[in-house]
């Protein structure tokens, strides 16, 4: 029989994208292993279809009653599937509980106060903002998994991934098509908005820098997406954009709301991605496309695209502020001055060099 063994990482977006090199190394330390990936629904799409995953475990996030309902259902289907190793990315209470109740014999997990005797094996995870990668951070499970995990990962043998979905690629097409978009135009996909107030640009900056980069060039076409609470934004954004660039001008568009996959396929048309560090940012970091990152409250040598460094990736942020990082639940100063006093004028810079390097890269045609 072969080997059982349960990846959990259930949320968020940008998590889940860093554990997909991890999954890769799993299945090449195990490769006639079963693997099954336990995801919360929202953020499944990054790991739908990954070639490395052979089972993929999909729940709802639930709260009170429901969710402790919820739980048990899981837990019993878990501990039904009889699993040799679960390894928890999570390190949550639902990831640690899960993880117990499946009764697997080796259970790797995160030093966690009053959980990590849901473990065999616990390893120290320190609660301090350290300048380390999360890819890295979580890869420090696996060496207990296997010898052959040990060391650090390569950004080029592991980098992040996420599968493109044929159905998805042929609406973005369509979409774009109905929009006047054709392949004669350099499409720049800018995302407006984050979950978090913490990581939030202000919109007049935004609005600002579509109608550099669209002045710069004829031949671009911005397109401005949003997550599903800032689509109206986005619009007004672009209708301002658009104002001031002429009557008649069509070089700023706002697109409505993306599924995961289509966001996925639409940054793998584009000539550049721009977007704070939120979910959208580590779905573009699975193309190849070039990436102009904002960092406010975070540091890019934590959360920065994990790819091969041969990829245009420019990371613009505020290096002076000694408030950074937080833990993003009260700002300091009060005014969210990571983000807001980051201007146009340098994210648009950072645009125009990522486009001068990548063609660079590209050389003669």
């Amino acid at each position: 029989m072969p080997v059982k063994i349960l990846l959990i990482r259930l949320r968020l977006i940008g998590d889940v994208v860093f554990t997909t090199p991890a999954i890769r190394a799993v299945r090449r330390a195990f490769p006639d292993a079963s693997i099954t990936y336990l995801v919360e629904e929202h953020a499944a799409a990054v790991v739908r279809g990954n070639p490395h995953i052979d089972h993929l475990m999909e729940i709802e996030r639930a709260s009170g009653w429901r969710r402790v309902i919820q739980d048990l259902t899981v837990a019993q289907q878990l501990r039904h599937q009889r699993f040799d190793i679960v390894v928890d990315f999570h390190g949550g209470p639902r990831g640690s509980f899960l993880a117990w109740a499946s009764g697997a014999k080796v259970r790797l997990g995160y030093e966690v106060k009053g959980r990590s005797w849901m473990y065999t094996t616990s390893v120290a995870r320190p609660r301090e903002l350290r300048p380390r990668h999360s890819v890295e951070n979580q890869w420090d499970l696996l060496p207990y998994l296997s010898p052959a995990l040990a060391g650090s990962p390569d950004r080029t043998i592991d980098r992040t991934e996420m599968a493109e979905d044929p159905a998805a690629a042929a609406r973005v097409a369509q979409r774009l098509q109905d929009a006047g978009v054709s392949a004669a135009h350099r499409l720049i996909v800018i995302h407006v908005s984050a979950g978090n107030p913490f990581r939030r640009w202000p919109a007049g900056h935004f609005e600002s820098l579509a109608v550099q980069l669209g002045a710069a060039d004829p031949v671009r076409r911005i397109i401005l997406t949003s997550g599903p609470s800032e689509v109206q934004a986005a619009r007004q954004i672009a209708d301002r954009a658009r104002e001031r660039l002429g009557v008649g001008s069509d070089t700023v568009l706002a697109g409505q709301e993306f599924t995961l996959t289509e966001l996925r396929s639409l940054v793998a048309r584009a000539a550049l991605f721009i977007g704070g560090d939120s979910g959208p940012l580590h779905v573009a970091s699975t193309t190849d496309v070039p990436i102009v990152g904002l960092y406010g409250p975070t540091l890019p040598v934590r959360s920065a695209p994990w790819r091969p460094e041969a990829l245009v990736t420019e990371a613009v942020e505020l290096t002076d502020l000694p408030c950074r990082p937080c833990d993003q639940r009260q700002c300091e100063p009060g005014d969210f001055r990571c983000l807001t006093t980051v201007s146009p004028d340098v994210v648009s810079q950072a645009a125009e060099r990522a486009l001068w390097r990548a063609a660079r890269n590209r050389g003669p045609m």
